[in-house]
């Protein structure tokens, strides 16, 4: 297992407070890293339901996004009626008919093609967003999250919060705004025809809840993302570089392809799991 551990260096508020542990992989391409982090998070999922009857699960969407839920839709050993989902975010004011809609997503690339869920807890960002996201923070806090699968963006976001992030709100689901970079990913990934049809808020689950989840697992393909893996790998923790706040986690699976790791320093390749 490619596990490397960051030294104790306590310097600020968002500095490394102890020593963790990361556990990095890095895979000849998206298919064979999304198999292994589908067949990880399957395994997470069964043991939590194993443990405490059910598992609440978050799912991220998008591109990168493809290979995990491709390999975890197709783990037959999951008791999916025994499963609660919530996701990571979704744009405000975009209907779900809209091909950029993480609704859309979620429905055609996952619950229309496992069997039934406990529950699927989706995002809403038609109507009142502060609303909403009230109705999904009184959910969210009964359901103590068990796996969450997560990317990061090109800006280095988690979900989508944006830097600089707030690493400091307790509230589940957050109002956001979105900036240039991160409406340039989707206009670039083929989500929407014009930068001007990107929305520009969203709702997002906040940086603390992701933490909270007791295990995670992050999925990060394509050299476009490379220069974010590094600088949120190698850098301080810092709400500048979101996707930093995973190097805190105790229980954090990283997953890369041999181009998101391509600006990683030697230092960081070797200690890695190669597949």
């Amino acid at each position: 297992m490619g596990i490397f551990k960051i030294p104790l260096q306590e310097k600020g508020l968002f500095t490394r407070l102890k020593p963790i542990n990361l556990k990095l992989h890095i895979f000849s391409d998206p298919k064979n890293l999304g198999q292994s982090a589908g067949s990880l998070a399957s395994e997470h999922i069964q043991q939590a339901i194993q443990s405490h009857g059910q598992a609440n699960i978050i799912l991220a969407t998008g591109t990168s996004q493809f290979e995990t839920l491709n390999q975890l839709i197709q783990e037959k050993a999951i008791d999916w009626s025994k499963v609660v989902l919530f996701h990571l975010d979704e744009y405000i004011g975009l209907k779900d008919t809209h091909p950029a809609s993480f609704r859309k997503y979620l429905k055609e690339r996952f619950i229309q093609l496992v069997p039934t869920l406990k529950s699927a807890h989706l995002i809403n960002g038609e109507e009142d967003a502060l609303a909403e996201c009230q109705r999904l923070n009184e959910i969210i806090l009964q359901h103590p999250i068990d796996v969450a699968l997560v990317g990061i963006g090109e800006n280095g976001h988690l979900a989508f919060n944006d830097p600089p992030a707030n690493f400091e709100t307790k509230d589940p689901y957050i109002v956001v705004q979105l900036d240039d970079a991160c409406r340039k990913q989707q206009m670039g990934e083929g989500w929407f025809p014009s930068l001007e049809d990107v929305p520009q808020q969203a709702i997002s689950m906040s940086i603390q809840h992701i933490m909270a989840s007791k295990k995670i697992i992050c999925s990060v393909p394509d050299f476009r993302k490379a220069e974010a893996v590094k600088n949120c790998l190698e850098n301080e923790v810092s709400p500048s570089f979101p996707a930093s706040i995973l190097q805190k986690h105790t229980n954090c699976s990283m997953y890369l392809d041999q181009h998101s790791a391509e600006l990683l320093s030697p230092t960081f390749r070797k200690q890695a799991f190669n597949a």
